[in-house]
């Protein structure tokens, strides 16, 4: 069984999306269609931008939702039997398997970024990823910081997990970390504390837009981050998206549950192969490869 896996923010390089453009007329036009939705000529700043004008969240996430729908969409090919996307991927995974449109889901995810900075803005927080030390310890060591906010964000793969928190947060957690047996615990380059509680007003935010857009049942399983399982039904599916802003993606889970319901093949749609190496990581018998 097929499963087609979606990146999110941190993938996207310059000159993304520019072989696309050139080889086929449908991503062209969508390509168009997503300047005049977002009112910036994003194409620029994905074909020909420099690298800090690309790593604006503004930008960032809709360039990367876009490379990753097209890829899928203009495929010779495009049969999943299940669809997940890591983070902003699910945003791409849903449109992909088409319980969301394309201008909704853009629209969504150009609201999703900015209410993501403005959080970001409202509480000055970070992220870390810690490295060579088991997920239950992980959270263990966060759950003893009590005075701080300090959460598992990621669980990327066996042994890699990413936390999000209060900048003081983050510092105290990295040292009772190393000290707990961690291999390294690094800083990570973000605007905030993605996927924690200090994400509440940009959940509250995007809450509304969600409720108001109109999604359908996808033509195959979406496996979502908040419980690493199945999901058709469009009610549920909504709900999820809004939880997932302030719930840790669960991506170790979602890979595992998608191997258990019969995934053979993990083919990833999008600028990069993080995700091929995380699922290596998960499990070395899968086949992986990218469109």
């Amino acid at each position: 069984m097929k499963a087609y896996i979606f990146p999110g923010q941190g993938a996207q390089f310059v000159g993304m999306g520019r072989d696309l453009y050139e080889q086929s007329a449908k991503a062209r036009d969508m390509f168009q269609q997503a300047n005049e939705l977002l009112g910036f000529e994003i194409t620029k700043i994905m074909f020909d931008g420099k690298d800090e004008d690309l790593k604006q969240t503004n930008v960032t996430q809709p360039a990367v939702f876009l490379h990753a729908v097209l890829v899928a969409l203009t495929a010779d090919e495009f049969s999943p039997d299940m669809v997940a996307g890591h983070s902003l991927g699910e945003f791409s995974a849903l449109v992909a398997a088409k319980a969301l449109s394309f201008e909704d889901g853009l629209q969504l995810v150009a609201k999703r970024a900015g209410a993501m900075q403005k959080a970001c803005e409202m509480n000055p927080s970070t992220m870390a990823a810690i490295i060579g030390l088991e997920d239950e310890k992980v959270e263990e060591i966060c759950a003893s910081i009590e005075e701080e906010v300090v959460v598992a964000a990621n669980f990327n793969c066996p042994g890699q997990l990413v936390i999000s928190g209060s900048n003081k947060g983050i510092d105290l957690a990295c040292e009772a970390l190393k000290s707990g047996g961690a291999k390294r615990a690094m800083p990570l380059q973000v605007g905030g504390a993605f996927h924690s509680p200090l994400m509440e007003p940009a959940r509250e935010e995007l809450a509304k837009a969600i409720e108001q857009a109109s999604f359908s049942k996808p033509v195959c399983p979406v496996y979502q981050n908040v419980d690493a399982k199945p999901h058709t039904g469009p009610a549920e599916i909504k709900q999820n998206l809004i939880n997932q802003l302030t719930s840790p993606v669960r991506w170790t889970q979602s890979v595992q549950q998608m191997i258990a319901d019969g995934a053979t093949d993990f083919i990833e749609c999008g600028p990069g192969r993080v995700l091929q190496g995380l699922v290596k990581k998960i499990n070395r018998n899968m086949n992986i490869s990218s469109l």
